[in-house]
């Protein structure tokens, strides 16, 4: 994974077709994706479950691109080994998620893969300022994590400008992940993100059968900004 600024979108397979994932991930790459972003969700630090390790492992062969977990969850630790073997890229963690930021970061690290700090929709920028030499990505949640469909947040576009500003030179992925659209996208590329997850911005309309539609939304974000 090599780093640079240049936007990727990063279709969110919360909103793809549950019984068909494999396809899935291989219509949307085909169509234009650049990540590929994996929702894991628990129960418990957010009112939805989703999947483990198994389904990113089943995946894992699928994705030609990047496998981009983010991993709302808590606890974190005991959960990194299995993310990391079953194909991870990058695993983000809630800095809200544990008392031990630091060190879930560097177990991250420790298994070669990049490391991720999400920061929920009321945690402001100033959390990530100690940790910024330990990421590879910032996710920043303009919606609340849980459910996708969600209306965007506006007032966290100042927090994306604040940490363009904080990391300075260092090669940190921005990341934005809810309300993603035609519409949201350019306030948040203005601001400093480079990383776009759109989950039913992208998926609507479309089907593994009908994939067209992906390939559209995906250049509609692209084109907006």
């Amino acid at each position: 994974m090599k780093f640079d600024r240049s936007v990727k979108i990063a279709p969110s397979i919360l909103s793809a077709d549950f019984a068909n994932f494999g396809a899935e991930i291989e219509a949307v790459e085909a169509q234009g994706a650049d990540w590929i972003h994996v929702d894991v969700m628990d129960g418990h630090f957010v009112p939805n479950i989703t999947f483990g390790p198994a389904t990113c492992a089943a995946i894992r062969p699928h994705i030609k691109t990047v496998m981009d977990v983010h991993l709302m969850i808590a606890p974190v630790d005991p959960y990194i080994q299995a993310f990391a073997d079953a194909g991870a890229d990058v695993i983000t963690a809630h800095v809200e998620a544990g008392p031990h930021i630091h060190r879930t970061l560097q177990a991250i690290r420790a298994t070669g893969a990049k490391a991720g700090l999400a920061l929920n929709p009321g945690t402001p920028a100033e959390a990530a300022a100690p940790l910024l030499d330990l990421v590879d990505l910032i996710c920043v949640m303009t919606v609340n994590p849980g459910f996708g469909g969600q209306k965007f947040i506006h007032s966290c576009v100042q927090k994306v400008t604040e940490l363009r500003e904080m990391i300075g030179d260092r090669e940190v992925h921005i990341e934005i992940d809810g309300g993603v659209d035609p519409s949201t996208a350019p306030l948040v590329v203005a601001a400093g993100a480079d990383v776009l997850v759109a989950g039913s911005a992208v998926f609507k309309g479309g089907s593994v059968q009908n994939p067209a539609p992906y390939g559209e939304n995906i250049r509609a974000i692209r084109k907006s900004i």
